[in-house]
């Protein structure tokens, strides 16, 4: 079996596992962590993954796919407000990015089609 010098070198973690008083003082961390704080953590964390999951499926769906694929978990978190407030500085590998067309460097046809069909000079003229 290896002590503990030995596990330190073969991972280069640069100290020795466990820490003990001395790395909570360095660090500012607090002595204990109450017995509800893990189940409160977990609980916020299972709710945000099926949040997530929940509007990626239903993007997943309206694109008719059957599949939750990264382009959907971006679509979800990024057409949410809140969501993507929280993970704004998220960046989710093989997804993409949110489709933004300037209209000006659209054709003209599509730009007309995409304002309204009548400009409020010509709604007043009439």
């Amino acid at each position: 079996m290896e002590d503990g010098s030995a596990v330190v070198e073969k991972f280069a973690f640069g100290r020795k596992l466990g820490g003990g008083p001395k790395k909570n003082a360095e660090g500012q961390y607090g002595q204990r962590v109450g017995r509800g704080a893990p189940v409160f953590l977990a609980s916020v964390l299972e709710y945000l993954a099926a949040e997530v999951m929940e509007l990626a499926g239903a993007a997943a769906r309206d694109s008719k796919r059957g599949r939750i694929v990264p382009r959907y978990l971006l679509l979800a978190i990024r057409k949410d407000e809140e969501l993507g407030n929280l993970l704004v500085e998220v960046t989710i590998t093989h997804d993409g990015v949110l489709s933004n067309i300037n209209p000006a460097l659209l054709p003209n046809k599509v730009v007309a089609a995409a304002g309204s069909s009548k400009s409020p000079t010509k709604a007043a003229a009439k």
